[in-house]
């Protein structure tokens, strides 16, 4: 009788320490789930500063570039202009001896 008794006893203590260990587990798992969770999401919000870092980067680099073309084309404007002037009264004579001729 004392055996059985003792046997019914362990087998309830190793069902309460299979019930706890299903219970941590099942602790330990959504613990891990959200930790994964908030790491996704972290993960996504470093991922979308630094697009927005580079967008903003490039805008600004872009912007530069922008700049520094239309002075070069409004240089070379300046300089071609420069150089045809002297050349107009020239020209201007030449049609003029020609539509007099």
């Amino acid at each position: 009788m004392e055996l059985i008794k003792k046997i019914k006893q362990a087998e309830a203590e190793a069902q309460e320490l299979i019930e706890k260990a299903r219970s941590e587990a099942v602790a330990e798992t959504d613990e891990a789930r959200q930790q994964r969770r908030r790491r996704q999401e972290e993960a996504e919000t470093q991922r979308k500063k630094a697009i927005e870092a580079a967008v903003t980067q490039a805008r600004a680099e872009a912007q530069q570039e922008i700049e520094t073309l239309k002075a070069d084309a409004e240089q070379q404007r300046r300089q071609l202009r420069d150089s045809v002037q002297g050349k107009i009264p020239a020209a201007v004579n030449k049609v003029v001896d020609y539509l007099r001729g």
